[in-house]
This record gives structure tokens, sequence and C-alpha cells, in this order.
């Protein structure tokens, strides 16, 4: 009986690092020096901007679902985020924005 409770708490503490690993990538969803209302408009632009925004509210809402203890995915969710920033880095430096480094 105390096999499968400390297999349970191991999961637990592993998924909490996750999500702190994750959280932390998710701090640097930021698109720096870009300025919206000065975006000339074009289908790609808008591309780019929805891209962003996607991206990052997929980024947390996978956040949130480890939080209620939902495992989305068969890797670990920081992998998962560093997916979605690659995605979200390279719609800012399309705008002209400069982004973080996770």
């Amino acid at each position: 009986m105390l096999t499968p409770l400390v297999f349970l708490t191991g999961c637990i503490f592993g998924q909490s690092s996750e999500v702190k690993r994750a959280e932390k990538i998710l701090h640097n969803f930021e698109c720096k020096n870009v300025e919206t209302s000065q975006i000339a408009t074009s289908s790609i632009n808008s591309y780019y901007q929805q891209s962003l925004a996607v991206s990052k509210e997929k980024a947390t809402s996978y956040v949130e679902s480890y939080k209620n203890g939902e495992e989305l995915f068969d890797m670990p969710l920081d992998e998962v985020l560093k997916q979605q920033y690659q995605l979200y880095k390279s719609a800012c430096d399309s705008l002209g924005g400069v982004s973080s480094q996770p």
C-alpha cells in the first residue's frame, strides 16, 4: 500500500516542478517593440498578430490544465511550451518585435 502512495506523491511533485518550469517559459511570451496601431494592415500581418495571440493563449491554457491535474500530452509540459514559444517568437520577429529568450 505504501508503494502506490510513494509513486503518486512522486508524480505530484514531478508534475509540480514541470508546471513551474512551464510557468517560467510562459513569462517569456512577450513581444516588445511592436506597436499594433502602427503595423500596416495586411493579411500577413493579421496572420502574425493572430499567431501571437493563439500561441500565448494555448500555452496559458496548457499550464492551467496541468495545474488542474489534466495531462494533455505524452511529452513534458515545458517541452510543449517551448514549441509554442517558437511559434510565438517567429510571429513576433516577423512583426519586427523583440521577444525574450527562454
